[in-house]
C-alpha cells in the first residue's frame, strides 16, 4: 500500500490532473467565447484563468479558484483573497512541485526578465518575472499589479516556499472587489485536515471489500473473483490515496 501510494504520487496523480485540465480547459474556453468567464469572486474550485509560462515549458494550464490540497489537484490554484491576473493589485497563484502532473515543477529555473502570460474574462496579460524569493524572504516591489507564484521548495520533502514575483506589462484591468480578507484554508504548505474522515472511511470499505473478495476467492473460481472484486478494489484504493494525498502539504 505503500509503495503504490508512492506510484500514485509520483506518476498516476498527473493523469487525474490531466482529465481535470481537459475538462475545465473546455469550460472556460466556453466561458471566454459567451464572455461570463468569472472577473470576481467565484466559487471553489472554478476556472478562473490560463497560465503559460514557455520558459519552463508550461502551456495553457488552467488556474482554478482556491488553494487547498484538493483545489490544487486539478492544476494551479488562484488565492482568493487576491486579485485576479490582469487586475490592480497583487495575485497570487499556487501550484504543485511533484504530484498531480507538477505544474510548477521548474517554477525556480524562471529568471529575470521571463514571461508569464494569463488570459483571463477580462483579456491576456503579459507579465515580466523581476524577482525570486522564499516564503521567509519574499520579492519587494512597488508595482501596482504583480503576479506571485509559489511552489514547493523540493520535489521529495518540500519544508518551504519558492516564490517568483513579476509585474504586469501595460494597462491593468478593473479589480471589483469583494473578496474575501482571509482565507486560512489558502496558506500555503497546509493540507487539508478535513479529509482524515473520509480516509478512514474509505480504509473500512477496503478491507471490507477485501475480506469479501478472499471469501469468493475460496468458494467460486478464482478467476471469477478477481473479475468481479479487481475493479472493486481498484477504485477502493484509488479513494483512499487521494484522501491521504489531501493530507499532504498543497503544493507538494
Amino acid at each position: 500500500m505503500l509503495l503504490g501510494f508512492v506510484v500514485f504520487l509520483l506518476a498516476v496523480s498527473g493523469l487525474q490532473e490531466q482529465h481535470f485540465q481537459s475538462t475545465e480547459h473546455r469550460t472556460f474556453a466556453n466561458e471566454l467565447e459567451n464572455a461570463i468567464a468569472p472577473v470576481g469572486a467565484a466559487p471553489d474550485g472554478t476556472p478562473v484563468a490560463v497560465i503559460s509560462i514557455p520558459a519552463i515549458g508550461l502551456r495553457d494550464a488552467v488556474v482554478v479558484e482556491g488553494t487547498t490540497a484538493r483545489d490544487l489537484m486539478r492544476g494551479p490554484g488562484h488565492r482568493r483573497d487576491t486579485a485576479l491576473p490582469g487586475q490592480t493589485g497583487a495575485a497570487v497563484v499556487f501550484g504543485r512541485r511533484t504530484s498531480f502532473g507538477g505544474p510548477f515543477a521548474h517554477l525556480d529555473a524562471l529568471r529575470v526578465g521571463n514571461a508569464v502570460d494569463v488570459t483571463t474574462g477580462q483579456g491576456r496579460f503579459t507579465y515580466v518575472v523581476d524577482g525570486l524569493g522564499t516564503g521567509a524572504h519574499p520579492v519587494v516591489s512597488d508595482a501596482s499589479a504583480r503576479l506571485i507564484l509559489a511552489t514547493g521548495n523540493s520535489s521529495w520533502i518540500p519544508t518551504g516556499t519558492v516564490l517568483v514575483s513579476s509585474h504586469l506589462q501595460g494597462s491593468a484591468a478593473v479589480n471589483p472587489g469583494g473578496r474575501p480578507a482571509q482565507v486560512p484554508a489558502d496558506k500555503a504548505m497546509a493540507g487539508e485536515p478535513d479529509a482524515v474522515a473520509p480516509l478512514q472511511l474509505w480504509m473500512l470499505a477496503l478491507c471490507g471489500a477485501t475480506a469479501l473478495a478472499v471469501i469468493a476467492a475460496l468458494r467460486w473460481r478464482r478467476s471469477a473473483a478477481y473479475l468481479v472484486f479487481a475493479p472493486v478494489l481498484t477504485a477502493l484504493v484509488w479513494c483512499v490515496y487521494e484522501n491521504a494525498a489531501a493530507l499532504l502539504p498543497n503544493l507538494y
